[in-house]
């Protein structure tokens, strides 16, 4: 427990920094003279970079053995490049520091994720990451706040960026003491499976993976449900952002609770992703405030779900000898296919904003297929 709580105040420091130089970013680039399209194209490769690294940190954790070590290297390059961004003079220099930022964040995910899941077979995966996620949610609520007070009290950008220096070093700083309080979180795992246990990538786990591309790709991006608020006009332009950060309080209550649910019931729990996607696109993309307010609480519930329980099944299915290569994989699967998935469904809402809540709700049903099949497998 104490682990856990040491990498949830960590990642609640991490994220009051990150998200909160994000909530800044595009006018940030804006002011440099950066125009749409690269800022867009930053945007674009950062949460590329952000996912599809996290396959490679993920296999050298497995081969290397050093996770601590490539954990504390992710967190260094992550939250290092937020405040120096207070001293850039050019959009290309501060573009470069964005996608550093988001390339440290790909980096120290597996290592942290795997070294999470060996305390999480003691207390219970699923309580372990679902704890580990409302801290880290309380983080992306305050960050965002506390920068949008310093706007408010004539701040300007660069001062925003340098405030976040205090949760940055703050966050190092509980590293360290981590690293140093359990230099081997290995011991952890009941059993002492540990690193020494042999095996591949199970059957379950590709299963799983499939379950994932159907059920992430159709799942809405908050960009587009934000868009969508906007230009209907259906919230004023400050009740987007605090529309968002009551669906991260959402996310945290609902990490919690699925959390002891995992625990109790298994992967059974994860139907309720498809349960609980299914309705977000038809209520967020409709005409009426009230319906698409209660499709971003859903959309933040849905976000507490998948930070929880789709990252403790892994830790359950996979042998801890290849599970920093299977968090890797899964989270690289998970971003590209939220990517292309999202991406779909801006060009489909272009069209009409039905036919992106359609595509929506077609992936969320195909994703029961393979759910059911997970399920058979893990079952035998």
């Amino acid at each position: 427990m104490r682990f856990v709580v040491l990498l949830g105040v960590v990642d609640l420091l991490a994220d009051a920094t990150y998200e909160g130089a994000r909530s800044i970013t595009g006018p940030f680039l804006a002011s440099l003279g950066a125009g749409a399209a690269a800022t867009g194209f930053v945007a674009g490769l950062g949460e590329f970079a952000g996912y599809a690294l996290r396959a490679v940190s993920g296999y050298l954790g497995d081969r290397t053995g050093r996770f601590w070590a490539i954990t504390i290297f992710g967190y260094v390059l992550n939250l290092a490049a937020v405040p120096l961004l207070a001293l850039v003079g050019s959009w290309q220099l501060a573009s470069a520091l964005m996608v550093a930022e988001r390339s440290g964040r790909a980096i120290r995910g597996p290592a942290r994720d795997a070294m999470l899941s060996h305390a999480g077979s003691r207390m219970g995966r699923g309580w372990a990451f679902g704890l580990h996620e409302a801290l880290d949610q309380l983080g992306a609520v305050a960050g965002p706040l506390a920068v949008a007070a310093v706007l408010y009290l004539a701040g300007g950008y660069r001062t925003g960026f340098a405030i976040l220096a205090v949760p940055a070093a703050l966050s190092l700083a509980t590293l360290a003491l981590s690293r140093r309080l359990y230099p081997d979180p290995g011991r952890l795992e009941a059993g002492r499976e540990g690193r020494e246990q042999e095996g591949g990538l199970p059957r379950a786990f590709w299963l799983y993976m499939a379950f994932v591309v159907f059920g992430v790709g159709g799942f809405a991006s908050f960009q587009l449900v934000s868009y969508h608020l906007e230009t209907t006009g259906l919230l004023p332009g400050a009740g987007i952002p605090l529309a968002f950060a009551a669906a991260m309080g959402v996310d945290a209550l609902v990490a919690l609770l699925s959390g002891r649910l995992f625990d109790r019931l298994g992967l059974t729990v994860l139907a309720s992703v498809p349960l609980l996607t299914l309705p977000v696109a038809p209520l967020a993309f409709s005409g009426s405030a009230a319906a698409a307010l209660g499709g971003v609480l859903l959309w933040g519930a849905v976000m507490g779900v998948q930070e929880t329980i789709m990252r403790a099944a892994v830790g359950g299915m996979v042998p801890a000898a290849v599970r920093g290569t299977a968090y890797g994989l899964f989270n690289a699967v998970y971003g590209l296919c939220w990517f292309a998935g999202s991406s779909a469904m801006g060009a489909l809402y272009e069209a009409e904003p039905g036919y992106a809540a359609a595509f929506s709700v077609a992936l969320e049903l195909a994703s029961v297929g393979p759910l059911a099949l997970l399920l058979r497998e893990t079952r035998r």
